[in-house]
Formats: structure tokens, sequence, C-alpha cells
């Protein structure tokens, strides 16, 4: 894949303080609340929590439908990383954050997820075996320049050998995904195929 085949991600693009605080949620007040894992969250949350349930959030899934230009690549050689886009529906884990933490947590996560903006925070419904909660969920931006939706197969596995950023390389990232939704018993046959064709186009 050449360079010219994807969108400028050199140059200025970061959101300012007040483009962050015009997207912040609001937090139930002195309220736990939840946050959906779908990706690296499930593997490496990073905040505090207490408690931890299998969920499934419907109408959205998981894919490599996000340019990362510095955790798993660079401006000009980028990875990909994982979004959720429209349709379908992904397993994944919801953790329950104390409200005391909440606006400490929400501060981590607005700094981890949406320095660009590429996401769009929202509520949504996760359901699990002890019932639904509403969770916060990090979905894809489909008009951001980093959307990298429509991609074929051969163009994924291209990016994700090449990727390697200031967080190692993109191919870790889908092995440590793919590796902890197994040990959840949550199988993605999708990923699990990516992984096996990236590991025998390196090999």
């Amino acid at each position: 894949m050449t360079e010219s085949e994807w969108p400028d991600l050199e140059g200025p693009g970061d959101l300012t303080a007040e483009e962050l605080a015009a997207r912040r949620l609001a937090l139930p007040p002195k309220q736990d609340f939840w946050v959906f894992g779908y990706g690296s969250l499930m593997w490496h949350p990073g905040f505090p929590h207490v408690e931890v349930r299998l969920a499934r959030v419907n109408g959205l899934h998981r894919s490599f439908c996000v340019f990362s230009h510095r955790y798993r690549g660079t401006a000009r050689r980028p990875g990909l990383v994982l979004g959720l886009d429209r349709g379908g529906s992904c397993r994944g884990l919801a953790f329950r954050v104390p409200w005391g933490e909440g606006e400490e947590v929400l501060d981590y996560l607005y700094a981890r997820e949406m320095i660009t903006g590429v996401y769009l925070p929202s509520w949504r419904e996760a359901k699990t075996d002890q019932g639904a909660v509403s969770a916060i969920t990090f979905v894809v931006d489909r008009e951001h320049r980093q959307y990298a939706g429509g991609l074929n197969h051969d163009r994924i596995v291209e990016l994700i050998l090449q990727g390697k950023g200031s967080r190692g390389l993109c191919i870790e990232y889908l092995e440590n995904t793919v590796h902890h939704l197994q040990a959840l018993g949550l199988r993605d046959r999708g990923l699990e195929r990516l992984l096996s064709d990236t590991r025998r186009r390196s090999g």
C-alpha cells in the first residue's frame, strides 16, 4: 500500500481543550457507571473499576477501521486499530467505575481515546448476563480523516504488518486482542483469520 492511498495524517489534528470539553459526556450524579471495552481497553483498561462483566452491544461491530499514526503507526507509515462501526453486534467487557473516581476516569479515557476526535463517545446499552447496563462506548466517526472503513482484507493485513508506533507493533495489538477474547471464551473468527494471515505474510 503506497503513501498516496491513505489520508494526510500529518500536521495539526488534535482537539483543543474547548473541543474536548464540548464532547465530554455528563456522568450520572453520585452513581457508579460502566465503560464498554472491545479492543485494548479489554486487556489494558488502565483505570480503576470494581466489577467486570461480559457484555454485548448491538448495532455495532468491532473492526480495524481506524488509521493509527501515533500509538501503532506513524503519519508516513500508519497502522490500524479497532473501532466500533455500524452494523452487527460486538461482545466485549463492561467495567463498572465507582462514582467517586468518575471524573478522573473520564479524564483518562479522553486523554487516551479522544486526542484527535476519531471516536464519538456515547452512552449505549450493553447487555450482560446480570442485566442490561448503560455504558460509555467509543464509536468511530465515519467523517474523520482517520476512518479506514472499506479497506479490503489484503490492505488491512499490509497496514497491520507495517504499523509501529509509540505503544508498539500493530500486530502485537492484534495478537493481544485475539488472545484475550479467546481467554474469555469470546471467539472473533474474523480477527482470528486476520491474525493467521498476518503471521503467514510476515513469516
